[in-house]
């Protein structure tokens, strides 16, 4: 779920070559995916409550994860850190926020589409923002995206899984200006940690929704369910993915995160009988389709560049 791009600092940890960095981002995209399935389980947790454990129980494993593969310092650096390293922080918050509440409003299949946008509008905000310089395959990519959700969108409109889908767009939307924070912060010589500042975003999302969150109606078996969210679905996936891109090329990377996609479709309609509407292939075909030829494309012409 998390687009963490390639700038920042990233985490200490033993060496992987390319090909375990692919196994290993395989891996990840499949826990990532887990999220949709497993909420679809859940007794009777509502929507802010679901995001109020899941970010809880996320805060709760990085303040383990982190000592343990960073060193205690790690804590000491974070109340050191910079401004665009909590802004980075509030950006994770409303990823995991907007998130669970999507999740809660609409199929998966609708929140994982909408989401799988994140590279496109990163690219966008970046031109913006920064002035970099967008490929015409990367025009073609986003205008091709864009019919793609406006396809999901207008099949939508007559019901309210449309407001869902308002709020998973939240989702790239924040990445997107988490990634170009972080550029921008890089560029300047001021690295942005990222998984510190996923712990960072943990605790703001936990904070955010505890009041709407209660009283609380989460059973025993949510919590599990919720616990596994936090746990497995996201600190663990966070940790490897930061490990991955010192490894892995852009393009690669973001083919690789694609898989959530199809892993979280095929797992909502095997485990939870959610099939993908028509719409949605279509919908969904356009957008994969587009990121998977940009990315390609761009892969092809960074092994031609000397």
């Amino acid at each position: 779920m998390p687009y963490l791009g390639r700038p920042g600092a990233a985490v200490t940890a033993l060496k992987l070559t390319h090909n375990r960095a692919v196994l290993v981002m395989v891996v990840v995209a499949l826990m990532w995916s887990t999220a949709g399935v497993v909420t679809r389980h859940l007794d009777s947790a509502h929507s802010f409550e679901v995001t109020f454990w899941r970010s809880l129980f996320t805060a709760l494993s990085l303040l383990f994860l982190l000592p343990v593969i960073r060193g205690r310092r790690v804590f000491v650096d974070m109340v050191h850190a910079t401004l665009p390293f909590w802004v980075s922080g509030l950006c994770w918050s409303i990823m995991f926020t907007a998130f669970m509440v999507a999740l809660t409003l609409t199929s998966v299949a609708n929140v994982l589409v909408t989401m799988s946008i994140g590279p496109l509008l990163t690219a966008l905000i970046a031109r913006v923002a920064l002035g970099h310089r967008i490929a015409p395959r990367t025009w073609v990519a986003i205008a091709l995206a864009g019919c793609g959700i406006a396809v999901m969108y207008g099949a939508q409109v007559s019901g309210d899984q449309w407001i869902g889908m308002a709020i998973a767009l939240c989702v790239p939307l924040a990445g997107a200006a988490n990634w170009t924070l972080t550029q921008n912060a890089h560029a300047q010589g001021h690295d942005v940690d990222l998984v510190p500042a996923v712990l960072v975003g943990a605790v703001v999302s936990s904070l955010a929704t505890l009041p709407l969150a209660l009283p609380f109606q989460a059973s025993v078996h949510d919590l599990g369910l919720l616990a596994f969210l936090g746990l497995v679905q996201l600190a663990i996936p966070c940790v490897l993915a930061v490990m991955c891109a010192r490894v892995l090329k852009a393009p690669e990377l973001s083919l690789l995160a694609l898989l959530e996609v199809l892993f979280g479709i095929a797992l909502a309609w095997l485990g939870a009988g959610e099939a993908p509407g028509s719409s949605v292939l279509i919908g969904g075909a356009l957008v994969v389709g587009a990121l998977v030829s940009n990315e390609l494309l761009a892969f092809q012409q960074r092994r031609r560049e000397p």
